[in-house]
């Protein structure tokens, strides 16, 4: 069960259906695995044509919800569209992929074994984006809980979320998001000109911190540095937080330190990652970092804050610079003492990040934990190891 992103970015035009960039690259490790039959099954709000399979051994449900069978009716029109549908997949067990929206309480009243991932805590996204009672961050926090009380277990994307749903679940796993296979497919390309640029991937929200980011900018500029920071991820006119980083990203681009992409493709995004020198992370909260998995496996040096799931990926890795969250100052001086170094590259670390974070590694753990749970004998909580080699 996952999220068609068609309904999400208003695409229904498109025949072919896009998914998020984790649930996407596992299923590019699952999809490499004949010995599986695997079913896509999302809901939409509105009816698609769509291909009845998307690789050789992965089939596509697609099942029109009309608008009242979703959040205001704790999403009893999915949950009873989905059901029928499963019945006549049979399926041993059902992947509930994400919090965010209705996979999760289908996955967990689909009355087939099952378990979640979570991919975004929204209990944590609650004092972000300042969710009061009633609204939609609201609702998915408690339906996040209710569902990860009631799931066979949470597959957890870090330490970090693993601890949180420990209390929680009957049982958790730790594996980490997939990365998609083109991060590893295309050879990196070498760095070319000598103008240092930056890149700060996320969509436009407070969580992500794309303004007070651009003010660290603004304060290097001041001291005469030269450098563009790149913003690439989606920003909505409707969001007043969107507006007002455009209007400024507009000022910073007229004074040539910074400049702002929107949303970009895999491979374009691959190819920004690759004309830059360094990614800048700086979430308020964050599950697992999927982005700067993705700029490590370009080989870029990175700058962030130590938050969620971050810590777990540069385990090991040198030249990531962490530094506590909300620690502008330190972030900058870290910046600005790179920047007066004119720029080194880190040593590579593409290959710590495949071991980790391949698709087929990674769709390795999941069919594990799969029997695991069709076995019926399993511990409570995992132990922390890394993945085997595929």
């Amino acid at each position: 069960m996952t999220t068609d992103n068609r309904w999400v970015m208003n695409d229904y035009g498109n025949a072919v259906p896009h998914f998020g960039p984790a649930p996407a690259a596992v299923l590019e490790g699952l999809a490499a695995r004949p010995d599986l039959e695997v079913h896509v099954v999302s809901c939409i709000r509105r009816p698609v044509k769509s291909p009845e399979k998307l690789q050789q051994n992965v089939w596509f449900h697609s099942l029109h919800v009309p608008k009242l069978g979703w959040l205001r009716t704790a999403y009893q029109g999915c949950i009873r569209a989905v059901r029928p549908k499963l019945r006549e997949i049979n399926p041993d067990i059902v992947h509930g992929q994400g919090t965010e929206s209705d996979c999760a309480l289908e996955a967990v009243f689909s009355g087939f074994p099952n378990v979640l991932t979570i991919h975004g805590i929204m209990q944590d996204a609650l004092p972000v984006v300042g969710g009061g009672i009633g609204s939609y961050h609201w609702f998915a926090a408690r339906f996040e809980r209710f569902a990860a009380r009631r799931t066979g277990g949470v597959l957890c994307n870090s330490r970090f979320t693993e601890e949180r749903f420990r209390p929680l679940a009957k049982r958790t796993w730790l594996v980490p998001n997939a990365l998609r296979g083109n991060f590893f497919s295309k050879p990196v390309q070498p760095r070319k000109g000598a103008r240092c640029v930056l890149a700060h991937v996320g969509a436009v929200c407070e969580n992500k911190q794309q303004i007070r980011t651009l003010e660290l900018a603004r304060s290097l500029h001041r001291k005469g540095f030269e450098f563009e920071l790149q913003f690439i991820g989606g920003a909505h006119s409707e969001n007043a937080y969107a507006r007002a980083f455009l209007k400024e990203v507009a000022e910073a681009e007229q004074a040539g330190y910074a400049r702002y992409l929107k949303t970009k493709t895999t491979d374009e995004l691959i190819a920004c990652l690759d004309a830059a020198s360094a990614l800048v992370h700086t979430p308020v909260t964050e599950t697992f970092g999927l982005v700067v998995a993705e700029a490590l496996s370009r080989n870029l040096k990175l700058f962030g804050f130590r938050v969620g799931g971050v810590p777990d990926i540069t385990e090991g890795v040198d030249g990531a610079v962490l530094v506590a969250a909300g620690e502008w100052n330190k972030l900058e001086s870290a910046i600005e003492n790179w920047l007066r170094e004119e720029h080194p590259a880190p040593a590579p670390a593409a290959t710590t990040m495949r071991e980790r974070y391949h698709p087929a590694r990674v769709a390795e753990r999941h069919v594990e934990i799969y029997r695991e749970v069709l076995s019926g004998v399993l511990p409570l909580h995992s132990e922390s190891r890394p993945l085997a080699s595929p």
